[in-house]
């Protein structure tokens, strides 16, 4: 007999709303204030203000974690400058901070003419594909491999 998954005490809709705000929060106390924008705007969920740049606009993605054909997609039409890959994995959260044309550059595509307007990813893959931008809370376009790891491990100096 195959183990249940533990029901969500969720909508869609609120994992989505808790998301963007995950992300605009973890992106404020990375030094990039950012806030979330109101629903149904188009193209983009978060606005963030890097020092010294203009405005930058985070798309959030979120998804339950899912081995095999579940995936993550975007529309190629929509207008961002950042993909955030938001995967819950039971109790843990992974943020993948990626930037527009790498985001693009990675994407697979349909030939369809019905579907060639999306972008998508494999859930099970996007840690493997992304890694390196993973918790990239300072908008960096190129991060270095140290910028992996967990968000909890928090500074206790406090």
């Amino acid at each position: 007999m195959r183990p249940t998954a533990k029901p969500r005490k969720f909508t869609s809709k609120q994992m989505g709303d808790a998301c963007e705000m995950l992300v605009a929060a973890e992106l404020t106390l990375a030094g990039v204030p950012a806030l979330k924008v109101p629903d149904n705007w188009p193209h983009y969920d978060v606005v963030a203000q890097p020092a010294g740049l203009p405005p930058q606009r985070v798309s959030v993605k979120s998804r339950t974690w899912k081995r095999g054909a579940a995936y993550l997609e975007y529309n190629c039409h929509d207008e961002f400058d950042w993909l955030c890959a938001v995967i819950l994995e039971g109790d843990r959260r992974r943020l993948f901070v990626i930037p527009r044309d790498v985001a693009d550059e990675h994407a697979r595509r349909d030939r369809s003419p019905k579907t060639a307007h999306l972008r998508y990813y494999r859930i099970d893959q996007v840690s493997d594909i992304f890694a390196r931008w993973e918790n990239n809370f300072e908008l960096t376009q190129n991060p270095p491999a140290s910028i992996m790891g967990d968000v909890e491990g928090g500074d206790d100096s406090d």
